[in-house]
């Protein structure tokens, strides 16, 4: 049975749009499509979809949602396998629920809420903490698409686990199904306390971490196959802006995230957190599990 790819709606215009991405996305992949909107409450309340239904916010039911996101869906792609979920749950339970037998679970930056456009959303950064599977979240203007790419480019965050696999193979797959370069990124800084004002000595240490850093750059990137076009690239400067800074020129940046085993709490380092809130592109969250020290 083929794992479907789940996109999380609430009615709203993000939501909607994330609808638009996740179809794309579903069919690069060969995978059918799930919609699901989650809530405690029966009726949807905002403005975009009901005026797109002709109906009073307050006469818009769940079923409504998930029927005009399905047809929007089909009306992009008409061959695509789309099913329909309501399901009488939070929001954040429910999605990290239905990430166990998702391929890949895909929300908006933020939902109802209203909150400013450049912060990501409770449910979002809750769901992209703790879900099995990896979680795309729509960061930046996407353009309601994953192909074409505006920019031919999947970027990729290595970071402290350079064997971290599952972001690597999730990087490279999303390379080669879009047909685009992958452009794996290691950034490095030098310690002030390893610092000197000798004018014969102040590039050793930064030139001994630059050359740390690209040496982890190869060790995580040596199993990549050779048809996959790979940029390598190493960057001094704090990763969480460095990835912030470059994303500017990707269509998806990926980066990895640990679950250790028996963690309850937000399992998201201070990298892939800052990312969230601030890429400005599509951000995917691939979780690796490792056992608790």
């Amino acid at each position: 049975m083929e794992a479907p790819l789940v996109v999380g709606v609430d009615g709203s215009e993000p939501s909607l749009r994330a609808v638009d991405w996740a179809a794309d996305e579903a069919v690069l992949r060969g995978v059918p499509l799930r919609v699901v909107y989650a809530s405690l409450w029966e009726r949807y309340e905002g403005g975009s979809l009901a005026a797109d239904l002709g109906k009073p916010s307050e006469e818009v039911l769940a079923q409504d949602v998930v029927d005009h996101a399905a047809r929007r869906a089909l009306a992009r792609h008409p061959d695509l396998r789309v099913s329909v979920t309501v399901l009488p749950e939070e929001p954040e339970y429910a999605l990290v629920h239905e990430g166990h037998t998702a391929s890949a679970l895909v929300v908006g930056s933020r939902g109802r809420s209203g909150i400013a456009e450049f912060l990501l959303g409770s449910v979002g950064l809750s769901v992209a903490a703790h879900a099995d599977c990896p979680v795309i979240v729509l960061r930046g203007s996407h353009d309601k698409q994953a192909v074409p790419g505006v920019h031919g480019r999947i970027l990729l965050g290595v970071g402290e686990d350079v064997k971290d696999a599952p972001a690597v193979r999730f990087a490279v797959d999303e390379a080669r199904r879009r047909g685009v370069a992958l452009e794996a990124v290691r950034a490095w800084r030098c310690p002030a306390h390893e610092t000197t004002d000798h004018p014969l000595m102040s590039g050793e240490p930064a030139r001994m971490h630059e050359e740390q850093a690209a040496e982890a750059l190869e060790a995580a990137l040596e199993d990549v196959p050779e048809d996959v076009d790979v940029h390598r690239r190493t960057v001094e400067g704090h990763a969480r802006r460095v990835l912030a800074d470059l994303s500017h020129e990707a269509d998806l940046l990926v980066v990895g995230a640990r679950r250790p085993e028996g963690h309850f709490g937000l399992q998201l380092g201070r990298v892939a957190h800052a990312v969230l809130h601030h890429s400005a592109c599509p951000v995917a969250v691939v979780p690796r599990k490792v056992r608790a020290r």
